[in-house]
């Protein structure tokens, strides 16, 4: 174990049979979801320190590019997203992290399928629908750099502060700063650990949290300006206007976050967010409070994610994905 934080019997089990795939000379491809947060591409920078400390050749191989604000943890040369489907095509290994499903690996998901094996570290509730591999897929744990952290202790092997500070980043976004309810007394224990192994919480929080562009924050003040309340059944909701990222010289990780101020309205337990994405569909962003479980109802239109934070994808226009999943939020909500 690390710094005293035991792995429980069935991920210390899982853990070493995806090490067995990862062995020292061979060539190892680490990707996640398109539109990376702060948990996958900390996860899978904390896992090319760790294979990159044993002589294993790794490659982040991401299908949309790392988002500006988490740059600072990525290694120089580690990154190779530009060209990722060659990589994953060329890799021995391929380990997918903080996502289970072909679907979330947007253009990538063809060459993922060419290449065995493939590992998963996940800990999103799905079935998930990638090739065959070892797995470790753990719904209960907060983040998937947690399952990372838990890979390291099982294998024993030893944790640098670089990626300490890498898994850091992946518990404090997924957590929302330690204010979400997946933030359990054992993932405090392994921020502890963390801190012990040299990593500078408030160098961090600036880096994540306080150097925002100007054009995000005008993006959340035109973003907030849409906010619909229905206080009879606990629904807000804020959309997107088709053409403000590109207004504000934004991206998708702006929008990181603007959900939650609808959820943080007294009396809504579910906000969604709104907004068109490439090929004319539609992305929602589910989050509750309470005893409403998005995850239940993204799965209803073939989305995913936790009780209390999931998302789905729509075809159709706009106004049309509203009118059906603002439908089917109504009646969930009713009969809770």
């Amino acid at each position: 174990m690390l710094n005293g934080v035991p792995v429980p019997p069935d991920r210390a089990s899982a853990a070493r049979t995806v090490a067995a795939v990862l062995a020292a000379g061979g060539r190892v491809a680490l990707t996640t979801h398109v539109n990376a947060d702060g948990d996958g591409v900390g996860s899978e920078v904390a896992l090319w320190h760790l294979l990159a400390d044993r002589g294993v050749t790794a490659s982040i191989a991401n299908p949309t590019p790392i988002p500006e604000r988490f740059e600072f943890l990525v290694p120089n040369g580690a990154d190779h997203s530009s060209r990722a489907a060659k990589e994953i095509e060329a890799a021995d290994v391929v380990v997918v992290l903080d996502i289970s499903d072909l679907g979330r690996l947007g253009d990538l998901q063809h060459a993922i399928k060419r290449s065995h094996p493939v590992a998963c570290l996940d800990h999103h509730v799905s079935v998930g629908s990638l090739p065959e591999g070892p797995r470790l897929v753990t719904p209960e744990a907060a983040a998937t750099a947690e399952l990372v952290f838990d890979l390291a202790s099982a294998v024993g092997w030893p944790l640098t502060p670089e990626a300490a500070r890498a898994l850091y980043v992946g518990i404090l976004t997924d957590t929302g700063a330690f204010r979400f309810a997946n933030t359990s007394p054992r993932v405090l224990r392994i921020a502890g650990a963390l801190l012990e192994r040299g990593v500078d919480p408030e160098s961090i929080y600036q880096s994540v949290y306080a150097s925002a562009p100007e054009g995000r924050v005008r993006l959340m003040a035109e973003v907030l300006q849409t906010l619909v309340v229905e206080p009879d059944v606990g629904l807000a909701w804020v959309t997107v206007p088709p053409d403000a990222l590109r207004r504000h010289n934004a991206t998708a990780d702006d929008l990181d976050g603007i959900v939650e101020y609808p959820r943080s309205i007294a009396g809504v337990r579910l906000a969604l967010l709104f907004r068109t994405i490439a090929h004319g569909r539609v992305k929602v962003s589910f989050r509750s409070v309470g005893d409403v479980n998005v995850a239940e109802l993204s799965h209803r239109f073939g989305g995913g994610g936790h009780t209390r934070a999931a998302g789905a994808s729509f075809e159709g226009p706009l106004a049309e994905v509203q009118e059906t999943v603002l439908a089917a939020a109504r009646e969930y909500l009713r009969g809770r």
